[in-house]
């Protein structure tokens, strides 16, 4: 497949935008989200001994991910209609506002509810700095601004993890989410001066019973993989009624969108194979994402006994990996095109996968940085290309859809992933808790306090749990290959070439 050139709309976005500020407010913006997305990842331990509930915190990743991923669609609609300029001014104001509700939480439940508000922000913010970009750079000019975008990222995301584990240590958990607010006040300010748009006013409809339909499918499904195992057994009757609600909600919503006048979500963008391909491929990328966040950094303190801060930095190599493939990534797909470029991406994502399912219960951290920074350059080269290549088919009225859509995939695949390696991790230690030694059983906590066991004074206690936490944390990483590989086949999906095209709905 080859890229075509395309000329930036400038009738839309206005004469008057300056550029560099305007990419330089997306930056800090994409330093925002990438921050806090990482910054929990180290701090979880210190959160759960403050605040209890071990087999709740992935509700702290999944809640924020699912807020934010139904709410993506709905952003990209509204922004072809009026304009990105609002609705990312308005994410921003509430995910600031919701970083001060996390950082004040009292209880577990309150955390998870702020973190629910700040993913209705997040919902925004990501997916409109892409657009924006979209709207003000050619394909060609995307390439080199991708890698500055990437850069930030990267950046972000590495002192994400050190300050989490720094804060955790030293100072507060509660810091991670107040480190918020300078950053996106300048990000605020600076959209609000520099960036103009001129868009064509028009009335629209929002349809809310599909956007009512999505959301509730998509919450009982992400409840059902979380609890199911945990809360109920999986073939209970509360497990079928939450997974069937899950099913018939998404099935009447398919129905729904099929009538709207103007659907939430349309259904043409999961006809069309480049859209298709790059939007599976998305669900992967989200889904490997946070799986590596969510459990490297609890392999890392609790298998291998080290601090938060090493776990930050082990982690980082993730996102340094990340940055330096998508900068390459814009000249490669140049050349051979976006689909050649993300096939090599998911040959590293493999690889890098499967060097984390090589870790074992003494490995070093230095193998762990080595597996991470693999994984990365298998992300870059990933999931700029296929961004890009869903852009490229659409003209400015469409591209909000079409962002916002690939957005929520990749949010929907972190939120599935996050509920569904989640479950396996609690269903791992709890199947090894029930059937502990004599010996070790009598001094064991409950799942949900895990961790606290290894401050246990009896060392047969402490060596169980760790084992117990490694074979929790290996069964994960077992998940993340097989979704690697099947990202390939989401890649291959993409036509080998693809041309310059704004098509119909129907």
């Amino acid at each position: 497949m080859t890229a075509t050139a395309e000329r930036p709309t400038r009738a839309a976005v206005g004469l008057r935008s300056e550029r560099g500020p305007v990419l330089g407010a997306v930056m800090l913006t994409t330093g925002l989200i990438a921050l806090d997305s990482t910054v929990i990842a180290t701090a979880v331990p210190s959160i759960v001994g403050d605040l209890g509930g071990f087999s709740q915190f992935p509700w702290l990743f999944s809640i924020y991910l699912l807020t934010q991923a139904v709410t993506v669609p709905i952003y990209g609609k509204v922004a072809d209609a009026v304009g990105r300029k609002p609705v990312m001014v308005f994410g921003i104001v509430v995910f600031l506002a919701a970083s001060v509700l996390c950082g004040a939480a009292w209880s577990m439940p309150a955390l998870i509810v702020a973190r629910a508000l700040q993913g209705v922000g997040a919902g925004a913010i990501q997916p409109m700095g892409i657009t924006i970009i979209g709207d003000l750079y050619s394909v060609e000019e995307r390439s080199r601004v991708q890698g500055y975008v990437a850069s930030v990222w990267g950046a972000a995301s590495v002192a994400g993890p050190a300050i989490g584990g720094l804060f955790s240590e030293y100072v507060s958990w509660r810091w991670i989410f107040f480190v918020n607010l300078p950053l996106g006040l300048v990000a605020l300010l600076t959209l609000q001066r520099r960036f103009t748009e001129r868009v064509e006013r028009r009335s629209h409809t929002i349809d809310y019973l599909g956007a009512v339909l999505l959301t509730s499918g998509c919450s009982l499904l992400i409840l059902g993989l979380l609890e199911g195992g945990n809360a109920w057994a999986w073939g209970s009757a509360t497990g079928l009624v939450v997974l069937g609600g899950a099913l018939a909600c998404l099935v009447a919503f398919v129905a729904v969108e099929r009538r709207a006048a103007e659907p939430v979500l349309p259904l043409w963008v999961f006809q069309r194979r480049v859209l298709v391909g790059g939007n599976l491929t998305a669900v992967g990328v989200g889904a490997l994402l946070i799986g590596l966040s969510s459990y490297v950094p609890t392999y890392v303190q609790n298998v291998l006994g080290k601090g938060a801060v090493t776990a930050g930095f082990a982690l980082g190599a993730l996102t340094i990996g990340w940055p330096i493939a998508a900068s390459l990534s814009g000249r490669l797909y140049m050349r051979v095109g976006f689909r050649n470029t993300a096939l090599a991406g998911v040959a590293f994502g493999v690889t890098g996968s499967v060097l984390t399912l090589l870790l074992g219960a003494g490995s070093s951290v230095w193998a762990v940085a080595g597996a991470m920074f693999v994984t990365g350059l298998g992300l870059g080269l990933t999931s700029s290309p296929t961004m890009v290549a869903v852009q490229s088919v659409v003209g400015w009225d469409r591209r909000g859809v079409v962002t916002g859509t690939n957005m929520f995939c990749r949010a929907m695949g972190s939120a599935v992933g996050a509920a569904l390696f989640g479950a396996i991790a609690n269903s791992t230690l709890s199947g090894l808790f029930r059937s502990a030694p004599a010996a070790v059983a009598g001094g064991l906590p409950d799942v949900d306090s895990a961790s606290t066991a290894l401050s246990s004074p009896d060392p047969g206690v402490v060596a169980f749990v760790r084992d117990a936490l490694f074979d929790a944390s290996h069964s994960v990483f077992t998940g993340l290959l097989l979704v690697a590989v099947l990202m390939g086949v989401a890649v291959a999906l993409i036509p080998r070439r693809t041309q310059e095209l704004v098509f119909d709905e129907g």
